[in-house]
């Protein structure tokens, strides 16, 4: 299961593509609400999550994914659920995978050392011990970052990557008539 977590100020397109994405791609996606199972995202939509945060199972995560946006990103790093959700999915070695704002998240928690890594610009110095890479998106290990909303469908597609196949992936780019 990759569960995407959702908090209020979240950016609506980063988290709601990558689940169009890996759904086509026949991976079983659930979004978790951090701060109410109704979450708002930044340009004000409201967003039904599949669950709240008591409901989230540790035991059966393939990936997990922090969309960013603001504040939704200062609301995901502030939850104690979402950081103990990072520690177990590095601790048992599945993909953690940010977008925009969010690897800020991972940069403060010490988890880029030496690793190379994306984010949206201006929040470079939060990726504590990470090369830069120039790169829209990057994979590095089992840590997945990206750049921002202009990049999301290929955000998806590198996470499906990673958790079935490029084949999968390039599969879905055609379906969607995705240029990159």
């Amino acid at each position: 299961m990759v569960y995407v977590f959702l908090a209020d100020g979240f950016e609506i397109i980063e988290a709601l593509a990558p689940v169009d994405v890996l759904t086509r791609a026949g991976i079983e996606v659930k979004t978790v609400g951090v701060t109410s199972k109704a979450v708002t995202a930044s340009c004000g939509v409201q967003v039904c999550c599949d669950m709240d945060i008591d409901e989230f199972d540790f035991y059966n995560v393939e990936a997990i994914v922090l969309p960013g946006g603001m504040p939704g990103t200062l609301n995901l790093e502030n939850s104690e659920v979402v950081q103990k959700a990072i520690d177990n999915a590095m601790n048992i070695n599945v993909p953690v995978c940010a977008i925009c704002a969010a690897p800020s998240i991972l940069g403060h928690k010490g988890l880029l050392n030496g690793k190379q890594a994306i984010c949206f610009p201006g929040f470079e110095e939060a990726l504590e011990g990470a090369e830069i890479s120039s790169d829209y998106v990057v994979c590095d290990g089992n840590i997945i970052t990206a750049k921002g909303a202009g990049v999301c469908i290929d955000f998806g597609l590198e996470i499906v990557k990673k958790l079935v196949d490029e084949e999968t992936a390039n599969r879905i780019k055609n379906q969607i008539q995705c240029k990159n």
